[in-house]
Protein backbone atom coordinates (compact mmCIF):
# COMPACT_ATOMS: atom_id res chain seq x y z
CA UNK A 1 0.00 0.00 0.00
CA UNK A 2 1.39 3.37 -1.05
CA UNK A 3 0.02 6.66 0.33
CA UNK A 4 0.74 9.86 -1.60
CA UNK A 5 -0.40 13.19 -0.15
CA UNK A 6 -1.07 16.30 -2.17
CA UNK A 7 -2.61 19.36 -0.51
CA UNK A 8 -5.75 18.05 1.21
CA UNK A 9 -5.99 14.78 -0.73
CA UNK A 10 -4.42 11.39 -0.04
CA UNK A 11 -4.12 8.84 -2.82
CA UNK A 12 -3.91 5.31 -1.47
CA UNK A 13 -2.64 2.84 -4.06
CA UNK A 14 -3.02 -0.90 -3.83
CA UNK A 15 -0.36 -2.64 -5.82
CA UNK A 16 -1.05 -6.35 -5.47
CA UNK A 17 -3.01 -7.10 -2.30
CA UNK A 18 -6.40 -8.77 -2.26
CA UNK A 19 -9.09 -6.16 -1.69
CA UNK A 20 -10.07 -7.53 1.73
CA UNK A 21 -6.42 -7.38 2.91
CA UNK A 22 -6.08 -3.89 1.47
CA UNK A 23 -9.19 -2.66 3.32
CA UNK A 24 -7.83 -4.07 6.59
CA UNK A 25 -4.50 -2.30 6.05
CA UNK A 26 -6.34 0.90 5.07
CA UNK A 27 -8.28 0.81 8.34
CA UNK A 28 -4.98 0.64 10.22
CA UNK A 29 -3.63 3.67 8.33
CA UNK A 30 -6.88 5.66 8.41
CA UNK A 31 -5.91 7.93 11.33
CA UNK A 32 -3.07 9.37 9.25
CA UNK A 33 -5.37 10.36 6.37
CA UNK A 34 -8.76 10.89 8.03
CA UNK A 35 -8.65 14.68 7.58
CA UNK A 36 -7.96 14.46 3.83
CA UNK A 37 -10.09 13.68 0.82
CA UNK A 38 -9.26 10.07 -0.04
CA UNK A 39 -8.73 8.49 -3.44
CA UNK A 40 -8.42 4.71 -3.43
CA UNK A 41 -6.44 3.67 -6.51
CA UNK A 42 -7.20 0.08 -7.50
CA UNK A 43 -6.24 0.61 -11.14
CA UNK A 44 -3.27 -1.77 -11.00
CA UNK A 45 -5.43 -4.71 -9.90
CA UNK A 46 -6.53 -6.75 -12.90
CA UNK A 47 -9.43 -8.60 -11.30
CA UNK A 48 -11.60 -6.20 -9.36
CA UNK A 49 -15.20 -7.31 -9.15
CA UNK A 50 -18.30 -5.38 -8.14
CA UNK A 51 -18.55 -7.12 -4.77
CA UNK A 52 -14.99 -5.99 -3.91
CA UNK A 53 -16.21 -2.40 -3.97
CA UNK A 54 -18.72 -3.13 -1.19
CA UNK A 55 -15.76 -3.75 1.17
CA UNK A 56 -15.16 0.02 1.09
CA UNK A 57 -18.77 1.05 1.77
CA UNK A 58 -18.63 1.39 5.60
CA UNK A 59 -15.41 3.43 5.49
CA UNK A 60 -16.73 5.53 2.61
CA UNK A 61 -19.97 6.31 4.47
CA UNK A 62 -18.09 7.24 7.65
CA UNK A 63 -15.61 9.45 5.78
CA UNK A 64 -18.26 11.20 3.69
CA UNK A 65 -20.28 11.91 6.85
CA UNK A 66 -17.31 14.06 7.93
CA UNK A 67 -17.79 16.14 4.75
CA UNK A 68 -14.74 14.68 3.04
CA UNK A 69 -14.63 12.93 -0.33
CA UNK A 70 -13.94 9.21 -0.69
CA UNK A 71 -13.46 8.10 -4.30
CA UNK A 72 -12.38 4.73 -5.69
CA UNK A 73 -10.55 4.42 -9.01
CA UNK A 74 -11.21 1.07 -10.66
CA UNK A 75 -11.93 -0.17 -14.15
CA UNK A 76 -13.77 -3.16 -15.51
CA UNK A 77 -16.66 -3.09 -13.05
CA UNK A 78 -20.37 -2.43 -13.47
CA UNK A 79 -20.75 1.05 -12.02
CA UNK A 80 -24.55 0.91 -12.26
CA UNK A 81 -24.65 -2.13 -9.94
CA UNK A 82 -22.92 -0.27 -7.11
CA UNK A 83 -24.76 1.62 -4.35
CA UNK A 84 -25.26 5.31 -5.12
CA UNK A 85 -23.35 6.39 -2.01
CA UNK A 86 -20.16 4.71 -3.28
CA UNK A 87 -18.19 6.93 -5.67
CA UNK A 88 -16.27 4.85 -8.22
CA UNK A 89 -14.63 6.31 -11.33
CA UNK A 90 -12.37 4.81 -14.04
CA UNK A 91 -9.43 7.29 -13.88
CA UNK A 92 -7.44 9.34 -11.39
CA UNK A 93 -8.27 12.53 -13.27
CA UNK A 94 -11.99 11.82 -12.86
CA UNK A 95 -11.40 11.22 -9.14
CA UNK A 96 -9.73 14.62 -8.78
CA UNK A 97 -12.52 16.25 -10.82
CA UNK A 98 -15.18 14.62 -8.63
CA UNK A 99 -13.48 15.85 -5.45
CA UNK A 100 -13.35 19.36 -6.88
CA UNK A 101 -17.07 19.22 -7.74
CA UNK A 102 -17.95 17.87 -4.29
CA UNK A 103 -15.93 20.65 -2.62
CA UNK A 104 -17.87 23.24 -4.61
CA UNK A 105 -21.15 21.59 -3.60
CA UNK A 106 -20.10 21.60 0.06
CA UNK A 107 -19.06 25.26 -0.17
CA UNK A 108 -22.45 26.12 -1.67
CA UNK A 109 -24.24 23.80 0.78
CA UNK A 110 -25.77 21.64 -1.95
CA UNK A 111 -25.06 18.35 -0.22
CA UNK A 112 -27.91 16.02 0.64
Amino acid sequence: MIVTKSDNTSIVTNEKMAVTDFVAKLKDAYNDIKNDHIIINLFSINKVVDSDMLEFLPMSNEHRAKRKSFVIVASGISYEKLPDELEVVPTLQEAHDLIEMEEIERDLDFEE
